[in-house]
């Protein structure tokens, strides 16, 4: 395993590490151009003393490990950086499903957002609601658009007396967090305005029945 790992502040280190039958055999400390084995077998302590021998094959190794590698290195990030910067903000919804009159899923629906890592949560009056069976959050999955998606969802009592929230957590939102209550009293509407619809087309039906009955 070889390569080389770059930091914000410009720094690097370098790495040559070889390893033998899954086990870690010998490694080149690219500093003072030099093997150092890794396990006390006879076989690493032979080696090491001929790799060290090879004081040319040494130094274009640590030519390649602190200069090569890392104007390479540079040039990748640049050429990517496009890629490597890009920041898309997440799209959070929040809804119920009823599964009984003792029960009521509120899910919240997260999407849009990039890169991968982000932070969901449930609040309630304020609070994190803890991990338990009553709190499930799918994998992130994938959009077409090369961004990501999950959805949070919290069973919880209708009209138990709480406030709920789904916090959201980005990178791409900084030290901010994405916000979204729930409103139950918009939930009671719809449901309310549904039960009105429904009594209003049974109602008509009603009355057409009878008309027909009358006529016939």
């Amino acid at each position: 395993m070889t390569g080389c790992d770059l930091y914000p502040n410009g720094s690097y280190t370098s790495f040559y590490r070889l390893g033998y039958n899954a086990h870690d055999f010998l490694s080149f400390d690219v500093g003072n151009s030099r093997w150092e084995r890794q396990q006390e077998s006879e076989l690493a302590v032979q080696v090491e003393e001929q790799f060290n021998t090879f004081t040319g094959l040494s130094e274009t190794l640590q030519h390649l490990l602190n200069i090569t590698c890392v104007d390479h290195m540079k040039k990748f990030i640049e050429y990517g950086r496009a890629t490597l910067e890009r920041q898309e903000p997440p799209v959070a919804t929040v809804f119920a499903r009823k599964l009984g009159p003792a029960q009521l899923l509120l899910v919240c629906h997260v999407t849009g957002f990039y890169p991968r890592p982000i932070s969901v949560a449930w609040l309630r009056d304020g609070r994190e609601v803890p991990p338990g069976p009553g709190l499930n959050t799918s994998a992130v999955l994938p959009n077409a658009d090369l961004t990501y998606q999950l959805r949070s969802v919290l069973a919880v009592a209708p009209r138990d007396g709480h406030s709920y929230a789904c916090r959201v957590r980005h990178r791409s939102l900084g030290t901010r967090s994405l916000l979204v209550p729930w409103d139950s009293s918009r939930a009671g509407l719809a449901v309310g305005i549904t039960i009105v619809i429904l009594l209003a087309v049974a109602a008509a039906l009603a009355a057409a029945i009878w008309h027909y009955r009358r006529r016939n």
